[in-house]
């Protein structure tokens, strides 16, 4: 990949992260960049081009890095959900957190016909069926249940430290989720 591809995919998703996708236009990355319009229209066909690789791009990160912090070999299949939290809270408490792209993604681009909507909800798909396969691999009987419980529990956590930093949601999601895994691996 060459180095001002990846310069405009970076430089484009922290401004989609800090400003917004619609409010950032093509005229703002290319500056921050250091490149012209015609450059970055070689590397990504269109503007929405360019949104789903970063979307894309972003995902895939996140999910590398809970994978990684997941992959203790010391850690049995029903300590890794817990574990989960602690790796959730990790996140949202880093000093660059600004949300997940695909949340905000999907609340820029309402219409489910959409690209990026659709990008959006399929990754919030995936992210699911990870936590649902943690759930099987611990013996939950329920494992999709407690996949959208555990979810929605992230998703709240996420948006409260994205509305107010420091807001304590990652550890009420939690101390929830403890409930939750507990009472499942219970049944």
């Amino acid at each position: 990949m060459s180095i001002l591809r990846e310069k405009i995919l970076n430089v484009a998703s922290e401004l989609f992260q800090t400003r917004g996708i619609n409010s950032t236009g093509v005229d703002t990355i290319v500056a921050v960049a250091g490149t012209t319009k015609m450059t970055l229209y070689k590397h990504f066909k269109t503007k929405e081009g360019l949104i789903l690789e970063v979307l894309q791009r972003r995902n895939q990160e996140f999910r590398e890095w809970l994978a990684q912090r997941l992959s203790v070999p010391t850690h049995t299949p029903a300590e890794k959900l817990p574990l989960l939290f602690d790796c959730i809270e990790e996140w949202l408490a880093a000093p660059d957190f600004r949300g997940m792209p695909f949340l905000k993604a999907s609340a820029e681009f309402p219409n489910e016909e959409n690209p990026v909507h659709r990008l959006s909800a399929e990754q919030v798909r995936q992210f699911r069926q990870y936590l649902a396969s943690l759930a099987r691999e611990a013996g939950v009987s329920e494992p999709e249940s407690l996949a959208l419980q555990l979810s929605l529990l992230i998703d709240g956590a996420m948006l409260a430290e994205q509305m107010r930093r420091g807001s304590g949601a990652a550890k009420q999601a939690k101390k929830a989720a403890k409930v939750l895994i507990s009472a499942s691996l219970a049944r």
